[in-house]
């Protein structure tokens, strides 16, 4: 996808509220713009680093600019809007870039589903079977050793971990998705990838123990497990190519 509106360049101050972030503009003075992600942003920011934003143009907003993309420590590009992950996932199976995904003639989004009352990213139906996918957006990239995370960017294996926080909202999806293959559906978990860095893709078992065991039990019951990675520039994101998923 294109980017709606141009994306401009500052540098990272501070984030407070969990909703706001302060840049530097290029004249050197300062702006508070919007950031639509709440979660923790675990390694997707350094202080001076880059930070693109876009002018929603809406003068009805408090803040108008929202933050897009930002600079890793390790110089790396994080794309840490999270209304795109669902986005991206829609028009790469559309375009047909998600292979595993084609069986299918209707494609709906936020559909209820489930025991736990949840909604579906996305359902594919009209092919053999309906197919289930939760879209789970990955950003973060550190290395462990021996189960314990040490600094971000300095290993050569670019490996990405979800989830960035506890999640029991990412572990109920897991259990809704084992209630739907048992049922005779296919259910898919499709970790979008938007961290230019991240290579492959494993669970996050040394901050979720429990979703990395509900993870690798899934896999075990027939849920299907996806990885792919975004092209991520100034003026578009993509979905280019499936990636490793490490259980």
């Amino acid at each position: 996808m294109k980017f709606e509106f141009p994306l401009q360049k500052g540098q990272w101050i501070k984030r407070y509220k969990r909703f706001m972030v302060d840049v530097k503009r290029p004249d050197g003075s300062e702006l508070t713009v919007h950031s639509a992600n709440t979660g923790s942003m675990k390694n997707c920011f350094v202080e001076g680093g880059d930070a693109w934003y876009w002018d929603s143009q809406n003068e009805k907003r408090k803040y108008p600019h929202s933050l897009e993309l930002t600079e890793t420590p390790s110089g790396h590009i994080a794309c840490i809007n999270t209304s795109r992950p669902n986005y991206l996932a829609v028009e790469a199976i559309k375009n047909g870039t998600v292979k595993e995904l084609q069986d299918y003639q209707v494609l709906k989004t936020e559909v209820r589903y489930g025991d736990e009352k949840s909604r579906i990213d996305i359902l594919l139906s009209g092919g053999e079977k309906d197919i289930y996918v939760e879209v789970k957006n990955t950003t973060l990239l550190e290395k462990t050793i021996n189960g314990t995370a040490d600094e971000e960017g300095s290993t050569k294996e670019g490996i990405g971990y979800f989830p960035d926080s506890v999640s029991d909202r990412a572990s109920k999806h897991l259990r809704e998705l084992m209630r739907m293959v048992e049922l005779g559906h296919r259910g898919v978990i499709f970790f979008c990838v938007n961290h230019t860095g991240i290579k492959q893709v494993k669970p996050a078992d040394h901050i979720d123990p429990l979703y990395g065991t509900l993870l690798r039990e899934a896999s075990e019951k027939g849920v299907e497990i996806l990885a792919y990675s975004s092209f991520i520039d100034e003026n578009e994101i993509r979905l280019e190519k499936s990636i490793p998923v490490i259980l």
